[in-house]
Parts: C-alpha cells; sequence; structure tokens
C-alpha cells in the first residue's frame, strides 16, 4: 500500500521529473501536471492526499489557485514552490493557506520529508484552517536577501505572522532584528493596532519600570501628570522589547508576572491594568551566559524564548550583498542622493568584506560612497580606497562597525591609555571618548540625508540649531545634494 498520493504542478519539465522520480522513490504515486487547470480537475474530483504546485504556472498562479484548494477542501494540505524567494513569497503563502514553502532550487531529500510531514498531518485530528487575504507583493520588501541562510527565517516569520507566540530575535548588531519584529506585526492580525519599540539598552536603568508600566502622578519627584507606559501604548498590537539582555533585574521581575498573569500595575498604581499585546524580545548577547552570571531570570527566558529566531550575521549570507546594495541605492536616490551603480568588481571586493556591523555598516557604507564620491558608478578601486581610509591608522571607525558602543569605547580606551599623560585633565578622557563617537555618528547621519540638516537633526533627535553649532565646532564638512532643503 502506498503512502499516499501527490499531486504535482509546475511548467518546468526537468522539475516535474526529479520531483517526481524522488517521491515515487520514496513510495508515493504521483501525478504530474504542467498548469494550473489539470491541478484543479484533479482536485475538484477528489484525487490526490497533498498538493505540491509552482507559484508560476502559464495558466493561473499557483497563489489564486491556493484558496480555492483551501475551500474545496480543506484539510488538504498545498506545499508551494517559489524560484521568488523572497519574505514577500513566503508570507503570501502562508496567508493563503499553504501547508508550508519550499525556494527554489530546492533539497530533494528535504522536500520528500516536507511531503512526508503534510501527509502525516493531514491525518491528524481536524484543525482550523485560516484565510485571510494576502498582501500584495511589491518592490518594497520588508526584509531584502534570497540566500539560503535567509529562507528558514522567511520560513517561521511567515507561520509566526499567523499566531500570538512571544519571539526571540537573537543576532549581532545590525542584523536587522526590528525590521524583522515589524514584519512579525505588519503581516499578523495585529497590524491594525500600534507596534511599540524600547530599547532598553537606551533608556536609564531607573527608568525602565515607568517607560514599560507608566506612571502615576506624584508617584515620584518630577512625575507631574500620569504617563502612559509602552504596555499600555502598544495594546491591541505589538511590543517589541530590544536589548533585553541589558533590562535590570527588578524590570524582569515585572515583566514575567505580566506574562503570567497577563496585567500589571503603574509605577505609584494600585489599581491593576489588563494587557494585549504580542511580544517579541530581541538581544545580541548571550542570555545564556547571563543566566549563570545571575543577570537574567531562567523563568523569563523560558517564557520570552518560546520561538527562538537566529538572524545570521552579513558575512553568513554574502550571497545578498548584490540584492542589499542596490535595495540602499533605490533608497538613497528616494532620499536625494545622486544615482549610482556599482560595478561587478566593486560587488566583489564588498562580499569579500568581514562587516562587523552587519548590515547596519554596509549600509552607511554605500550611502557614504553615494553622496562623496563622483561619477555614476562606483569601482572596485574605490571601495578599495574607502576600505583603506577607514582602516589606516588614526581613521575614526563607525561605532556601527562594533557589535556595541561599549565594544566601540573600550577600544577607544585602549588607544587612550596606551598614550596617557599624566596631566591630561580629569575630563579630558571622556570628552575625547564623546568626541570619537559624535563625529562619525553625524558624519554618517548627514551621508545617508545626502547633507540635508533638517532631516539629519530629526534622526538624531536634537534641536536643527544643535546640530549646525556641532558641525561648525567639530570641524566637519557637509556634502550638500543638490535640489535638498538645508
Amino acid at each position: 500500500m502506498t503512502p499516499g498520493t501527490v499531486l504535482v504542478a509546475d511548467d518546468d519539465a526537468a522539475i516535474r521529473t526529479v520531483v517526481t522520480q524522488a517521491l515515487t522513490r520514496a513510495g508515493y504515486d504521483v501525478r504530474a501536471a504542467s498548469n494550473a487547470a489539470s491541478l484543479w480537475r484533479w482536485v475538484s474530483e477528489g484525487h490526490g492526499d497533498v498538493v505540491l504546485t509552482d507559484v508560476v504556472l502559464p495558466d493561473e498562479s499557483g497563489f489564486d489557485i491556493l484558496p480555492r484548494i483551501r475551500a474545496k477542501r480543506p484539510r488538504l494540505p498545498v506545499i508551494v514552490m517559489s524560484a521568488r524567494n523572497t519574505i514577500m513569497t513566503a508570507i503570501t503563502a502562508s496567508e493563503r493557506g499553504a501547508y508550508d514553502y519550499l525556494p527554489k532550487p530546492f533539497d530533494l531529500n528535504a522536500l520528500v520529508t516536507t511531503v512526508g510531514q503534510a501527509l502525516e498531518d493531514s491525518r491528524k485530528a481536524d484543525q482550523p484552517v485560516r484565510q485571510r487575504q494576502a498582501a500584495e507583493e511589491s518592490d518594497g520588501m520588508p526584509i531584502v536577501g534570497r540566500s539560503t541562510a535567509m529562507q528558514d527565517i522567511y520560513r517561521i516569520v511567515a507561520r509566526m505572522t499567523q499566531t500570538d507566540l512571544t519571539v526571540m530575535i537573537q543576532g549581532e548588531s545590525g542584523t536587522g532584528k526590528e525590521l524583522v519584529a515589524r514584519a512579525l506585526h505588519d503581516f499578523s492580525g495585529r497590524k491594525a493596532a500600534p507596534f511599540v519599540a524600547m530599547n532598553m539598552a537606551a533608556i536609564p536603568r531607573e527608568l525602565i519600570e515607568s517607560e514599560l508600566f507608566g506612571h502615576e502622578k506624584g508617584a515620584f519627584t518630577g512625575a507631574v501628570s500620569r504617563y502612559l507606559g509602552r504596555f499600555e501604548q502598544a495594546h491591541g498590537g505589538t511590543l517589541f522589547l530590544d536589548e533585553i539582555g541589558d533590562m535590570p533585574m527588578e524590570a524582569q521581575t515585572r515583566l514575567l508576572r505580566v506574562l503570567q498573569e497577563g496585567e500589571y500595575t503603574s509605577v505609584g498604581g494600585v489599581r491593576p491594568i489588563k494587557t494585549d499585546v504580542r511580544i517579541v524580545a530581541a538581544t545580541h548577547r548571550d542570555l545564556n551566559q547571563l543566566i549563570a552570571q545571575g543577570m537574567f531570570r531562567e523563568d523569563l527566558f523560558f517564557r520570552l524564548n518560546v520561538v527562538p529566531l537566529r538572524l545570521p550575521p552579513l558575512r553568513e549570507r554574502t550571497d545578498d550583498i548584490p540584492d542589499l546594495v542596490n535595495h540602499f541605492l533605490r533608497r538613497n536616490e528616494q532620499q536625494g542622493l545622486p544615482f549610482k551603480t556599482f560595478s561587478a568588481g566593486a560587488i566583489d571586493a564588498l562580499r569579500r568584506a568581514r562587516w562587523p556591523g552587519n548590515i547596519r555598516e554596509l549600509e552607511n557604507f554605500v550611502s557614504r560612497l553615494c553622496a562623496v564620491h563622483v561619477g555614476d558608478e562606483i569601482s572596485a578601486t574605490t571601495v578599495e580606497q574607502e576600505f583603506a581610509i577607514q582602516s589606516s591608522p588614526g581613521a575614526d571607525k563607525d561605532p556601527a562597525s562594533y557589535n556595541s558602543l561599549s565594544e566601540f569605547v573600550e577600544n577607544h580606551l585602549v588607544q587612550y591609555f596606551a598614550g596617557f599623560q599624566p596631566n591630561l585633565p580629569p575630563d579630558g578622557l571622556y570628552h575625547r571618548v564623546i568626541q570619537q563617537v559624535e563625529v562619525p555618528l553625524i558624519n554618517a547621519t548627514l551621508a545617508s540625508t545626502g547633507g540635508n540638516q533638517i532631516k539629519a537633526a530629526n534622526l538624531l533627535g536634537i534641536n536643527r540649531n544643535t546640530l549646525r553649532t556641532r558641525i561648525k565646532e567639530l570641524g566637519l564638512s557637509v556634502v550638500k545634494t543638490p535640489g535638498t532643503r538645508h
């Protein structure tokens, strides 16, 4: 007795052949067609236990036929194949009711395993099938990249948009953790409600509880009115807790209670407040190490780590660099920077680099080249020269190229102590380190805005006049893009 019948639809004869052979060797009966019409006829007649279909078919999109299959035979699992390996493909497949999504080219053993799992799941107790209208796929991808390293990320994100499970995103600084969190929100049932982000490392520790849970008037000195915390601001939506490893222990205890009980009290308050938020946490730190050091609660970790998601650093997905560069170039042009292209040699040079600051560092690098270098094309020589400038002795290294601000500061402390003089004023070291952070920060921000100081001030969160003063005092040069206001 065969384990089941698989209906295969793909307009590529070679793919139909290899898939049919692999599934036949695994013991399945296989019916293969080159179009959606044949597939729909078989499904309508009640044939098949599993469907395996390509997205692009000559007569109809696999995505368009999916809802009809779900309506006709809701327990029939449909596995989608596609060569357009983007996060939107994975999300659309999930939203249209696909059992799973397989990016091309795929591993045949993985395909056979997926078919077997789909068949097993379909024979279990009925489970409700979610049917939602998919968002239109556009060029404005929330996450860019088609590498193998990103495909598992896309599949997990697509599945998690259909749930309210808590997700823990781990990855180095600059890998795009907030972009993933926003995708989880923007394609979920909570997308009409707020997405609220809070970075634990950017808020004074003594204010974190007030920021999270809000405070009542008079709760402490300076509390002149009631303040709505992030939980209340995000009610009905998603709360993104970035750098969760930097949360103080007292706040961890309160957060654990919220996750357990679904309610909290504001600072200085006595009335419990019910909360309805989806939690997405993120960190670049090793939480297991923090737990061993007694700096992070193990029970909170288990509550947050329901669905772990590791984002690969850029050095593990260098195949995505061409797509990322093109994405940054289009965005720079929209922001008023001159249109540029990168030669094949320049792209190869970028792929050979290590990128310790990951995607954020690459973005800043591309923006800087677009703003500073003349000519329509960036050559390999130009890229190598820019690398040489950054690595030369005494050159200011972009803080984004470090895994954390503390690493950046420590690096400079080592340099300064190596040449420390006894007559250095007590506050000299402080101001020198601050300036080392401030100069590349302002330079990178100005580069990303094409020298537009209004936009740069908004991005930095400071007054426009303050920015102008600092530019003058630090002796910075501003490269202005024609046609932009300053």
